[in-house]
C-alpha cells in the first residue's frame, strides 16, 4: 500500500532496512521506525494545531505502544497519550508519559479505576453512567475532580465492529444531568470516532456523520451551561485534516497514522508528513511455485500489494505479495517471485502492530548519514534491546 511512496520519498529507509538484514543486525518480522522522520512529522502537524489553537492527543498504538516515541512527542509539547485501552494505559503510565484521554473505545476495568485516577489523566472518555459513578467515588477517594469526556453517537453514525458504544445524542440531555449529579466529575467536552476519513473516490480525507453529531452535541452542552470544550474529532489526523478542521468545526484531533505518513491518503498522493516506517522480513522458503517470507506482523486491513526482494534498494526486486487469509495465522507471505532462501524482504503497507507478535526497531540518524539502531521493543512497548 505505501511501498511506492515510502521508497520515492524515504529511500534511506529502505535501504537500511535491507543493510541492517544483511548484516543479521533485525530479524524478520520486524516493523522499523525512522525516528527522525517521524520527530520531522509530529513537529509539522503540531506547528499546524498551535496555529489554529487546536489541542492533540497521540495515538500510538498502531506503534506498538511505544514509549521511546511517546516521551518525543511529550517533550514536544502535544498534549498527552490517547490510550486505546486499558493495557496501553498501563505502558504510558509505566513510562511516566502525560495521559490526554483515556476510555475512549474500550472502558476502564473497574480493578484499574483507581490508579488510572490517581495517576492523573487529563480526560477520561465516557459512555456508560455506570461506569462513570464509578469514575466519580474513585474520583472522591483521590480528593480529585475528574474531566470526562461524553462520547456521543447519532442515527446513521459510523461504528467500527468491535467499537460498538456510545451515549445516543436523543439522550444527551439526560446523560448531563445523571453526570451533573456526581459531584467529583466535570463535564469538559465530547468526542467520536470516526469524525474523519479518506474517501477514494474524492481522494480526500472527507468529513463523516459523525462530526456532525459531534458538533451538535458540542452545541447542545453550551446551551446547557457547559463550556470551553475539548471538541475531540479524531481519525487520520494530519496537518490536511487539521486544515478541514479549522473550517469544519473541532478543536481537538489525534494523530496516529499521521505521525507516520501513512494515512491512506498519504498511499495516493505527496502530503506535508513523509512515510517513515517499513516491514523487514526474509525469504523462508520456496513451495508450489511461490516464494515465502516469514510473517508475524499482517493487519487484516493492512491492504498489503507488493514487496521488495533482495539484498538491497538498487538490486532488490518487486513482487506482488499474497497475504494469508483472514481466517488464518499469518505465519509466511507469499511471493509471486522466485527468490533465494535467506534473501531480505520489505514491505510496506497499513500496520497496527500492537494486534502483531512484531519487533519494533527505532533508527536515528537517518536525515544525516549515520543511521543506528537505538532500541528493539516488543509489539505491546517493552523493550527488547
Amino acid at each position: 500500500m505505501f511501498l511506492d511512496k515510502t521508497v520515492e520519498r524515504n529511500g534511506n529507509l529502505v535501504e537500511f532496512a535491507f543493510d541492517a538484514h544483511r548484516q543479521g543486525l533485525v530479524l524478520p518480522d520486524s516493523y522499523m521506525v525512522d525516528v527522525d522522520t517521524f520527530t520531522s512529522n509530529a513537529s509539522m502537524i503540531l506547528d499546524a494545531a498551535r496555529a489554529k489553537g487546536f489541542s492533540l492527543f497521540y495515538m500510538l498504538k498502531q506503534l506498538g505502544r511505544n514509549p521511546y516515541l511517546a516521551t518525543i512527542l511529550d517533550d514536544m509539547g502535544y498534549d498527552g497519550a490517547v490510550v486505546v485501552d486499558f493495557r496501553e494505559a498501563a505502558v504510558m503510565m509505566d513510562a511516566g508519559v502525560r495521559i490526554g484521554n483515556v476510555g475512549h473505545l474500550v472502558q476502564i476495568p473497574d480493578s484499574m479505576i483507581g490508579d488510572v485516577v490517581s495517576y492523573g489523566v487529563d480526560n477520561i472518555t465516557l459512555y456508560s453512567i455506570e461506569k462513570a459513578a464509578r469514575i466519580d467515588q474513585e474520583a472522591r477517594r483521590a480528593g480529585i475532580v475528574q474531566s470526562v469526556l461524553i462520547r456521543v453517537t447519532g442515527e446513521g453514525d459510523m461504528i467500527y465492529s468491535g467499537q460498538t458504544a456510545g451515549f445516543d445524542i436523543a439522550r444527551l440531555g439526560d446523560v448531563v444531568k445523571a453526570l451533573e449529579g456526581m459531584g467529583n466529575l466535570r463535564i469538559a467536552g465530547v468526542t467520536s470516532f470516526p469524525c474523519y476519513l479518506y474517501d477514494s473516490v474524492a481522494g480526500d480525507i472527507m468529513p463523516t456523520g459523525n462530526l456532525k453529531t459531534v458538533l451538535e452535541a458540542a452545541a447542545m452542552l453550551e446551551s446547557m451551561g457547559h463550556g470551553d470544550l475539548v471538541v475531540n474529532t479524531p481519525s487520520t489526523t494530519c496537518t490536511r485534516t487539521i486544515a478541514m478542521m479549522g473550517e469544519l468545526g473541532g478543536n481537538c484531533g489525534e494523530p496516529g497514522h499521521g505521525l507516520t505518513g501513512t494515512t491512506p491518503l498519504h498511499a495516493v498522493s505527496d502530503q506535508a508528513e513523509r512515510p517513515c516506517v517499513v516491514y523487514l522480513s526474509e525469504v523462508s522458503h520456496r513451495f508450489g511455485g511461490l516464494t515465502y517470507a516469514y510473517g508475524g506482523g499482517h493487519y487484516r486491513r493492512s491492504h498489503v500489494s507488493s514487496a521488495l526482494v533482495g539484498s538491497s534498494l538498487e538490486s532488490a526486486v518487486k513482487a506482488h505479495v499474497v497475504p494469508p487469509s483472514d481466517e488464518s495465522i499469518d505465519y509466511h507471505f507469499g511471493l509471486e517471485t522466485d527468490a533465494e532462501v535467506g534473501q531480505g524482504v520489505v514491505m510496506a503497507f497499513r500496520y497496527q502492530i500492537f494486534v502483531t507478535r512484531s519487533d519494533v526497531v527505532l533508527v536515528k540518524g537517518l536525515s544525516c548519514g549515520r543511521p543506528e539502531i537505538v532500541g528493539v521493543y516488543d509489539a505491546l512497548g517493552r523493550r527488547r534491546v
